[in-house]
């Protein structure tokens, strides 16, 4: 199984970026999929959640900004960011619980990460 992100770059403060991320290989099911950052020097955090039913949940330093979303077709998982602040800058990692066989444990898997810098 990988996951595969794209879509991040540099843009000034007040921009937007949309961040896609899609998984490939041998999936079974996809439970929760989300979004992630880690900027130098911090730990990890999460950005923002969705189930497969579609429920969201969102850092509060993102709420109102950012959205998230997905494709359960395709199996991909979608971050829209909007009035990005330089706070935001980090770099962002996708993620899927998800299930490689009817009788297998799930496991969270990790993309590789994209670079999101946002310049004041």
């Amino acid at each position: 199984v990988q996951l595969q992100a794209s879509g991040g770059g540099l843009v000034q403060a007040g921009g937007s970026l949309r961040l896609s991320c899609a998984a490939s290989g041998t999936i079974f099911s996809i439970n929760g999929m989300g979004w992630y950052r880690q900027a130098p020097g911090n730990q990890r955090e999460l950005v923002a959640v969705v189930t497969s039913g579609g429920r969201t949940n969102y850092a509060d330093s993102v709420k109102g900004r950012f959205t998230i979303s997905r494709d359960n077709a395709k199996n991909m998982v979608f971050l829209e960011m909007n009035s990005l602040k330089p706070e935001d800058t980090a770099v962002y990692y996708c993620s899927a619980d998800l299930k490689r066989g009817a009788r297998s444990y799930e496991k969270t898997y990790w993309g590789q990460g994209t670079q999101v810098t946002v310049s004041s």
